[in-house]
This record gives C-alpha cells, sequence and structure tokens, in this order.
C-alpha cells in the first residue's frame, strides 16, 4: 500500500543482515519510497552518504560487530535526518544519539511509515 506522503522518498538502507534488508526494501517499495543501497558494510554506506542523493536513512545500530556511529555523526553534519534499527531500543546508543528515533527490531511496515514521516518532516 503507497503512502502519499512517503513517495517518492529518498531512503539510505543500512543492515548487515541480507533477509532484513530485503525486508526492510520490500516494505520501502510498498510505501511508495525509493531505496538507495542497501548497504551492508559501514565504508560502503559512508560512500552512499557522500555520493548519493538521499533523503533519510534507516541505520542498523551495529554491522557485524562495527558501530554505525561515524556514519550517524556524517549524516548529521550534512542535515540528513535518520533512524536506528536495532533489538536493543535506545539502549546501545550513544548520548548523542538519544532522541534520535528507533525502530525496535522486529518492526512493521506500519512502524517504518510512522517514523519516517518524521524524518521527512525534518526535512521539509
Amino acid at each position: 500500500m503507497t503512502n502519499a506522503k512517503l513517495n517518492g522518498l529518498r531512503v539510505l538502507v543500512v543492515e548487515d543482515e541480507m533477509m532484513v534488508s530485503m525486508l526492510i526494501e520490500d516494505m520501502l517499495g510498498e510505501l511508495g519510497c525509493e531505496v538507495v543501497g542497501p548497504a551492508s558494510r559501514l565504508d560502503e554506506a559512508m560512500e552512499l552518504a557522500r555520493s548519493a542523493v538521499i533523503d533519510c536513512a534507516v541505520l542498523d545500530v551495529n554491522l557485524g560487530g562495527q558501530p554505525i556511529f561515524p556514519l550517524a555523526d556524517l549524516l548529521r553534519e550534512r542535515g540528513a535526518p535518520f533512524a536506528f534499527a536495532t533489538g536493543y531500543g535506545d539502549a546501545g546508543l550513544r548520548d548523542v544519539d538519544r532522541g534520535s528515533p528507533v525502530l525496535q527490531k522486529p518492526f512493521r511496515e506500519g512502524d517504518l511509515a510512522r517514523v519516517l514521516t518524521e524524518l521527512q518532516a525534518a526535512v521539509s
């Protein structure tokens, strides 16, 4: 079900679990969003954040044992809003990241739509 409000929103997806990444991509497609990436490693995510046109991002907090925080810092510097996706809630976030939107894994399409609407408001 396409969400007119989110139609065309360019979302950078950073997730190291292939099945979870595919599920997020499917959800984004159903919502009418454009997927950027996905990236499964920090270095490729950083490159996409620097070179691709994005409106916002959904970030797995832990990429194969590597924290996503350098990418969060880059996105913050560039003014690109993002949400963290994690099974640990905000417990694994740094103090500077507290208050950022968090998608608690596993999440549903409605949860993703709600967070993306919040991120989109930050873009507008």
